[in-house]
């Protein structure tokens, strides 16, 4: 089975909890997010949640990935899938590190695995890969105006 992993990182000049504030905000990301949308209902562990995605010259996408990882002021992490599994699916997750004096490293990275990961390649490292950005600099924006 083909494999690839995107990680984007950033320095949020902001507290983790600040942090946390803004990420776990479901509601409120049509305000800020230029990808992530929106979520159909506030995520629970274990359980599937429609997500609207859209990222930067691509289509948009709703999904229904599976939540695996809700831990406060720490991580996001679900699993999504594309039709069949092991056709194109997607474990996406956001960390957030606490680097001291009210600094917050925020992380996004997604592992890609399936058949047709190797046609969606250049999507991958385009157009998700500057989606991934986009959030990560809006996250911070948003978390860093927070104070």
């Amino acid at each position: 089975m083909k494999k690839v992993h995107i990680a984007f990182e950033t320095i949020i000049e902001a507290s983790v909890e600040q942090v946390w504030t803004v990420l776990s905000d479901f509601d409120c990301y049509p305000e800020w997010s230029p990808t992530v949308k929106r979520f159909s209902e506030q995520p629970q562990v274990g359980q599937s949640v429609k997500v609207r995605l859209e990222q930067p010259g691509g289509m948009g996408i709703t999904m229904k990935p599976k939540i695996l990882k809700l831990e406060p002021l720490s991580e996001i992490r679900w699993r999504g899938i594309l039709g069949i599994k092991g056709l194109f699916d997607g474990e996406h997750y956001f960390l957030l590190e606490p680097l001291g004096k009210g600094q917050t490293r925020f992380i996004q990275g997604e592992y890609f695995s399936g058949l047709l990961v190797p046609f969606f390649r250049n999507m991958i490292e385009g157009n998700t890969s500057k989606g991934f950005k986009l959030f990560n600099n809006a996250l911070k924006e948003r978390a860093e105006a927070y104070k």
